[in-house]
């Protein structure tokens, strides 16, 4: 299979800088764990979302244009009882999700959670096994807090800059953690808009408010069966 990005090393120095933060501003609540409205005296289950800065809706004009929002949108349209916490924090890797994730799962009950980490491991190159293991370790508190929650990991990958082995090493840590814990895949989080110009920002890497539209879409399509 074919790697969708078409990615020189400069671009890829470019996201590294911009998966890390880089100077530009990140979606107002991008960084903080964010509810959407739910009307009075409705009871909603949990969906959060966990990952990085494509969950926080990095460079977006507001929170609700990254895909969990877009994912809220479906939601409310198809009349499910689930409200969205967006849990994403830019330049997060597996391993500050490790030492995240407590923390969250004390602040509300959870019902479903999304996984969206390991993308800013792959573009740093950081080796497989540890990233694996990282994201382990969260599904296991995951499933420790709360054992009755529905699981859902979203597949990465990465330009095959250093070499073919590393990016097939790491696009396959997903179906295996997805098939070990019984959780959901969706099979590449970025389908359909990774390598388009238009759908994502300046740097190549981030996602549009309209790429992040198909981003949600993506997700959905897998989401939508078990809410």
């Amino acid at each position: 299979m074919k790697y969708p990005f078409k990615i020189t090393s400069v671009l890829l120095l470019t996201a590294l800088l911009t998966a890390c933060g880089g100077d530009k501003k990140p979606a107002a609540g991008s960084d903080t764990t964010s509810t959407s409205t739910t009307s009075k005296g409705a009871e909603k289950k949990i969906v959060l979302f966990f990952g990085d800065s494509l969950t926080a809706g990095y460079g977006l004009e507001d929170a609700s244009q990254a895909f969990p929002g877009v994912v809220q949108a479906k939601i409310d349209s198809a009349k499910l009882p689930y409200t969205v916490v967006n849990g994403g924090q830019s330049g997060e890797t597996s391993a500050g999700g490790l030492s995240r994730i407590d923390w969250l799962l004390k602040q509300q009950p959870l019902d479903v959670f999304v996984l969206e980490l390991g993308a800013n491991d792959g573009l740093r190159g950081l080796p497989v096994d540890a990233t694996t293991q990282n994201l382990q370790a969260i599904i296991d508190k995951v499933k420790a807090k709360y054992p009755k929650a529905k699981l859902v990991i979203t597949g990465m990958q990465v330009p095959p800059n250093m070499g073919a082995d590393y990016a097939n090493n790491f696009k396959n840590i997903f179906p295996t953690l997805a098939t070990k814990n019984a959780m959901v895949l969706v099979p590449f989080l970025l389908q359909d808009v990774a390598g388009i110009r238009k759908l994502n920002q300046g740097d190549g890497i981030h996602p549009t408010a309209e790429g992040a539209k198909i981003v949600g879409a993506n997700v959905w399509a897998e989401l939508k069966d078990i809410l």
